[in-house]
């Protein structure tokens, strides 16, 4: 997280302060930023004003006067309902002042993003779509990764904003762009994790201490994120969730909702992502049978499990 002083943006209204949405809102206020807040989960409102986010009754009662709308909600459904309006409530893109800011900093499908930018940019405003990596600790700390979809003046304006919450702010490209880099880099994550799971178990079943298996391949071909820093083993990365029964982290059921997303692009661009498509169903599983609320790299308990270990 950046430690230059906030750049006068105006009021932003955040919409969705859950685990990552509240310490992220948390973080522009104490840089400096007019945060305005709203969550329908009364615990989210509660664990909001504990960090010190003032909230409002309602999302429409936020936008009122916000000069950004940050959004940080469940699905690509939650932020079109949201911009649109639903039930009769009136969309936030009607609700907002000529040319409000939308960032969406939500994980959805592609062509949602694109979409929702589309409404947008119709209803006279300016959109940006913003998904994050680096999970909880990555919010608390202000470290995580922005990877950014939008026209480049409006990169330039939401800049100095994200550089409060995270560490590295990369522009992807135009609208969708930056949940296009969400979806490819978090299938590469999930499928490396099976495999480096898959590796430790089969050390194990050769005699191989998870050291010995963990020195070499932390310095040779192997070296990947999901070895070195979210090591699936209790020992050699004393900073992995593996080391405290797997509390996330990442949760299962994060990881099988992204690989989701990775699967509906790679169908609805006819790629023959056959590893992708096997790490969805993997991961779909794990979540399915108690591993929702596990970090992600507790797939390895599943896959001992399965081999008799």
């Amino acid at each position: 997280m950046t430690e230059n002083p906030a750049v006068d943006t105006g009021t932003i209204a955040f919409l969705g302060l859950g685990h990552m949405g509240g310490p992220m809102a948390a973080n522009l206020i104490k840089a400096g930023h007019r945060v305005v807040g709203f969550d329908p989960v009364p615990a989210a409102v509660e664990a909001a004003k504990e960090h010190g986010v003032p909230m409002v009754a309602s999302a429409e009662e936020a936008v009122n006067g916000a000069n950004v709308v940050l959004t940080m909600l469940p699905s690509g459904k939650h932020v079109l309902d949201a911009y649109r309006g639903v039930d009769g409530a009136p969309g936030l893109l009607s609700v907002a002042a000529p040319d409000t800011l939308f960032l969406d900093c939500s994980t959805i499908n592609v062509d949602e993003a694109r979409e929702a930018a589309a409404i947008a940019l119709e209803a006279g405003h300016r959109s940006v779509d913003a998904p994050v990596s680096g999970g909880v600790v990555g919010a608390e700390a202000g470290t995580l990764t922005f990877m950014v979809g939008a026209l480049p003046e409006d990169f330039e304006t939401v800049k100095p904003i994200l550089e409060l919450m995270g560490r590295r702010i990369v522009h992807c490209g135009d609208h969708g762009a930056g949940q296009a880099a969400k979806v490819c880099n978090n299938m590469i994550l999930g499928v490396s994790m099976i495999a480096v799971s898959e590796a430790f178990v089969l050390g194990e079943k050769l005699g191989l201490t998870h050291q010995a298996l963990f020195d070499v391949a932390s310095n040779a071909s192997g070296q990947c994120w999901a070895l070195t820093t979210n090591c699936p083993v209790p020992g050699p990365v004393p900073a992995s969730p593996a080391n405290r029964d797997y509390q996330p982290g990442f949760a299962g059921a994060l990881m099988a909702k992204d690989l989701r997303l990775a699967v509906n692009a790679l169908e609805s661009t006819g790629v023959d992502g056959k590893m992708g498509h096997l790490a969805s169903q993997i991961y779909d599983t794990f979540a399915a049978e108690g591993g929702a609320g596990r970090d992600f790299s507790g797939i390895i308990t599943d896959i001992r499990d399965k081999s008799g270990a």
